[in-house]
């Protein structure tokens, strides 16, 4: 008995120090996370940054200063372009190490070495959309120049540098809950990075959903429910502009288009997605006489914050704005003559391929009358506490055949089973070159010059000089199609659906100095209808391009407070349109004590979604209840999956053809009217309200209902802001919904001396022990800006200093 106690006690104490040193689940080892010396404890807030300090980097050429002022933003002061990147890594992975790391192993399928076998889905698809293959192939046309390739090598090795001094005790918190440790970053690295935002801004593809809505409905429902154009826009480029260029000769659309739709006819409600909005004035209408601009890029808004933002000085550039946390440079900012910024285009460079192949070893498909053979990638992926796993992907010349067999993901709802991606993000590119000459850039002729080395995502390019010169360009690498290409599920057997060339860069839709005094962008339409080249068949809304331009055609003597106050505007042109069309066919008669008091609360309502507004809450439940009672016995087929047509084509059908069929619910014996619709939907909102928040009270505001908030990037309990009662809407300027939003607010005043203003939902640390974590949200949140300290020298009185770091070799 005594030997058998002697054991217990000897093998107790072996198991529990192996349990509690064991990743078990989602539980960190337990001994080490709580080690006083190198666990968690270890992350909280200190004063390290409170003083002046230094360090040598290796492969420094001169003394780096860099100035943080009083909210954590680093002013680099460098003497050449290399120790310029080399600080910009350093500092950056100072702050944002693991949202770097994190970010670059979502984007390359590498989810699985931290987490285990739960995210080998995610793993897959982001493989067999070929991000990693997008990324080596970019990351040669970045290699090749030679600038760019000095900017990515002194960044990853200012990152590096950081890397180094750590020790497990400093490692950011994520890293001990998580139980991993940081790798040496690589140029492969910043590329990933640049692909990812490729594939959060343009990787939406509707044309599988569109091929089978073909198939069932036939071509000309499918062209009246889904036109080539909205029923109402106002496009970006402003109507009647005259286009200066020859355009090249059209592709001629194949005679079989119409019956080459091929694959397998849930459904998709057409969201809203994410979206920007950007403008500038030109001196006439504001009061300082020199151009104000503005930006506010709209993504899903997380902890750590998606932007880092920075000043950039060295000899030939002094910029500030953001950046991406593991790219080099300022992606949307201003220096001392220009200002830019960008929204999103929503151009189709991303098409699905149906492949004809010999037989099921996937090794030929037949393309223009011959057997060709594919290539094969093997992609291994790592997946912690278990064996690798070797994903086979075929590509033909379109691209990766991303499935066979469809996958339980819903990332991967759209993607059609047998088909090849043909996607400009998996093309030779060098959009850092873009951002190099616009941090440098002096003049229009510079912001052009910048636009050409611009491949992807496609971005609505607003640009402003001291010259007094406005201009913006939807601009991208955009392929010469067929009007239509890409709508559908293309043929993978004939040539002549394949992409034919490209559009000359300088014959992307512009316009400079237009006579109404500003230019804008809110992810609508390009152009007019007289644009000779496709881009797309479908964009964003209209709506918040047709109240911001309504706002800058009146505005007079604008300054950045004016801009301000309009970058949080919450009214809702799409209210405005619909709210005089539905009101008089809601039946009073038929309605509770509480449906009247809501209906009472429109009739009275001012159409903004403000965050006290009740109104707001009935409207939004109300017309999303609406289109979903309108579109959703036709469009809901198990196994088919289909999408609704957009908001635009809903509402003409609601104030132009109030007797279409698409009204009759074809599921029930009843014929039903848009008037029963209407009544339903609104008797459903405010019921789905009452159950939730009990009688009307103010429980009912958009903003409890709307419920905003700022998560952590990794949904980490804890680490995400509190709810932030705010208002805003996707169809406001102030286009916030529950975790999307604007992810940076940018106002510029150029002049002699120019002024910035900004604020993103966030703080430039990514350690949620900082203080500097979260400290801007409530200014974010309550529509305010900071004033963007733009130092000329390290010794800049204008703004308040609280620590000073020297780097030398």
């Amino acid at each position: 008995m005594n030997k058998i106690k002697a054991l217990c006690c000897i093998l107790i104490p072996i198991a529990l120090a192996f349990l509690l040193n064991t990743k078990i689940g989602s539980t960190p080892p337990l001994l080490k996370f709580l080690n006083p010396f190198m666990g968690f404890w270890q992350n909280a807030e200190n004063n390290h940054f409170m003083f002046n300090h230094k360090a040598k980097i290796k492969g420094a050429i001169d003394e780096i200063e860099i100035v943080f002022d009083d909210r954590m933003i680093p002013h680099i002061f460098a003497k050449n372009d290399h120790d310029l990147y080399l600080a910009q890594g350093y500092v950056t992975a100072m702050h944002r190490l693991w949202q770097m790391d994190f970010q670059t192993r979502f984007a390359a399928g590498r989810i699985s070495e931290v987490v285990g076998d739960k995210a080998i889905e995610v793993d897959r698809y982001q493989r067999r959309m070929g991000m990693v293959y997008g990324a080596e192939n970019s990351l040669k046309g970045m290699m090749a120049d030679p600038k760019v390739k000095e900017m990515i090598l002194a960044y990853t090795d200012g990152i590096n540098a950081y890397i180094k001094t750590l020790s497990h005790a400093n490692y950011p918190i994520e890293y001990k809950i998580l139980d991993f440790k940081p790798e040496n970053w690589s140029p492969i690295k910043c590329a990933l990075l640049l692909k990812q935002m490729s594939a959060v801004l343009a990787m939406g593809s509707d044309e599988f959903y569109m091929t089978n809505i073909m198939k069932k409905f036939g071509p000309d429902v499918t062209k009246d429910l889904f036109p080539d154009y909205p029923f109402r826009e106002d496009p970006i480029i402003p109507v009647g502009t005259k286009w200066n260029f020859n355009p090249l000769p059209t592709p001629k659309t194949p005679e079989s288009f119409t019956n080459a739709q091929t694959g397998d006819v849930k459904t998709k409600e057409k969201i809203e997605g994410i979206g920007s909005n950007n403008w500038a004035l030109s001196g006439s209408k504001t009061e300082s006489g020199y151009p104000i601009l503005a930006n506010d890029p709209h993504l899903d808004l997380t902890l750590p914050s998606i932007w880092y933002q920075i000043q950039l000085h060295a000899p030939g550039v002094n910029t500030y704005g953001v950046s991406l946390p593991g790219a080099p440079g300022v992606v949307i900012g201003f220096n001392g003559q220009i200002a830019w910024g960008v929204t999103n285009v929503a151009a189709d460079v991303l098409d699905f391929y149906q492949i004809k192949f010999k037989d099921n070893t996937h090794k030929e498909y037949w393309f223009n009358n011959a057997w060709k053979p594919t290539s094969s990638r093997l992609e291994t992926i790592k997946i912690r506490g278990a064996k690798d796993e070797i994903d086979t992907v075929y590509y033909t010349h379109h691209g990766p055949v991303v499935y066979f067999q469809k996958p339980k993901y819903s990332r991967a709802n759209n993607v059609p089973v047998g088909n090849a991606l043909r996607w400009i993000a998996h093309d030779e590119s060098n959009e850092l070159m873009t951002f190099y000459y616009l941090n440098r850039g002096k003049n229009y002729d510079d912001y052009r010059k910048a636009l050409t080395f611009y491949t992807a995502p496609a971005q609505n390019f607003v640009f402003a000089s001291i010259d007094n010169d406005i201009a913006i360009t939807p601009n991208g690498k955009f392929p010469l199609k067929w009007k239509d290409q890409g709508k559908f599920i293309l043929d993978g057997t004939d040539k002549a659906y394949d992409w034919q060339g490209w559009i000359p860069a300088a014959q992307n839709p512009t316009v400079k100095n237009p006579s109404r005094g500003f230019v804008s962008s809110a992810n609508q339409s390009s152009t007019d209808k007289t644009y000779p080249y496709y881009i797309n068949w479908e964009f964003g809304a209209y709506e918040r391009g047709k109240r911001i331009n309504d706002r800058l055609g009146a505005m007079t003597k604008a300054n950045a407070d004016s801009i301000r106050l309009m970058q949080t505007d919450n009214y809702s042109i799409m209210a405005q349109n619909l709210i005089p069309a539905l009101m008089p066919l809601v039946n009073n008669e038929q309605l509770n004590a509480t449906q009247k008091e809501a209906y009472s609360y429109l009739t009275k309502w001012n159409k903004r979604y403000d965050a006290n507004e009740i109104a707001a809450s009935v409207f939004e439940i109300w017309t999303k209840r609406l289109s979903y009672d309108i579109w959703n016995d036709e469009f809901e087929v198990e196994g088919i999956p289909m999408r609704y047509p957009s908001r635009d084509r809903t509402v003409e059908m609601i104030l132009n053809q109030p007797n279409a069929k698409w009204f009759d619910n074809v599921k029930t014996p009843s014929v039903e009217k848009l008037s029963d619709l209407v009544n339903e939907a609104f008797k459903y909102s405010c019921d789905s309200l009452e159950r939730r928040f009990g009688p009307i009270n103010k429980d009912w505001n958009w903003a409890n209902v709307k419920q905003t908030n700022v998560p952590h990037l990794a949904k980490i309990p804890g680490f995400g802001s509190k709810v932030l009662l705010i208002g805003g809407a996707k169809s406001t300027i102030n286009a916030i919904s529950e975790t999307n939003g604007p992810s940076w607010r940018m106002v510029i005043e150029l002049g002699k001396k120019p002024k910035g203003h900004g604020v993103y939902p966030g703080g430039q640390s990514g350690n949620p022990g900082s203080k500097f974590y979260d400290n801007m949200i409530d200014t974010w949140a309550n529509g305010q800006l900071y004033d963007l300290f733009f130092m000329q020298t390290p010794d800049d009185k204008s703004g308040t200093i609280i620590s000073r770091l020297k780097i030398s070799k």
